[in-house]
């Protein structure tokens, strides 16, 4: 069940700079580090906030990634990451204890420090999460488990630090949990009625709204050849 009036602090602020990683591989800014301090945020994320490829890692469905610093001891339980990881190893923005993909919706608002912000969808991972973690599994274990996280849009500009408070302030869509939409999404097993459902969901980011369009209409194929490979690699 979903809390209407969930809230957690932010626990920490993340960005990245774009570098060639990987030899033979696009660039990435997928290494994260904390920042201190209030800090920007504006349509497209927080401002000082590095993305590589803004057309699978960014642009305005996809501004801020929120990810659930809980789950860290589950991958660490399951052998799938070192003891002693912290948050940030899947490049994440901003951390937060008792916030999860069960708990929140796509559509819900919620006030990040001074800004509003809304769950768009949930992360699709790919290659970079296994080339950075060095576990070539990962991908795959993020849709798995629908440990994946979720992006935001930016609804009003504000500033945030970690500290702040993350605050549920208004839900449209109860029914369509993060972890409900994204696993149908990432596995593309749903049924039609639920495919046509979320094809019309409002809050929901446009191409993941195409996809269903194309589920619904009957397409389950899907080549992600090039998201869990790369196309460089």
């Amino acid at each position: 069940m979903t809390d209407p009036f969930l809230s957690s602090r932010i626990d920490g602020v993340f960005f990245g700079k774009i570098l060639n990683r990987w030899d033979g591989r696009d660039p990435s800014a997928i290494e994260k580090t904390p920042v201190s301090g209030p800090q920007n945020i504006e349509e497209f994320g927080f401002v000082l906030d590095e993305q590589a490829d803004l057309e699978n890692h960014g642009g305005a469905d996809k501004a801020i990634h929120h990810y659930a610093s809980d789950h860290y001891q589950a991958w660490i339980d399951d052998g799938h990451i070192p003891i002693g990881t912290q948050p940030a190893a899947f490049g994440e923005n901003i951390t937060t204890q008792g916030m999860n993909e069960w708990s929140l919706c796509i559509g819900d608002k919620l006030r990040l420090g001074t800004a509003v912000v809304q769950i768009s969808q949930g992360r699709q991972p790919c290659w970079k999460l296994n080339e950075y973690t060095k576990n070539k599994k990962m991908a795959y274990l993020f849709q798995k488990t629908s440990r994946t996280g979720w992006y935001y849009r930016v609804l009003e500009a504000g500033v945030a630090a970690a500290g702040d408070q993350v605050t549920l302030i208004e839900r449209t869509q109860p029914n369509w949990s993060v972890a409900c939409v994204t696993s149908a999404r990432l596995t593309r097993r749903v049924s039609l009625q639920d495919a046509e459902a979320l094809a019309a969901l409002p809050e929901l980011a446009d191409g993941w709204r195409v996809a269903f369009r194309r589920m619904a209409e009957g397409n389950h194929h899907e080549d992600t050849s090039s998201r869990l490979k790369g196309s460089d690699g």
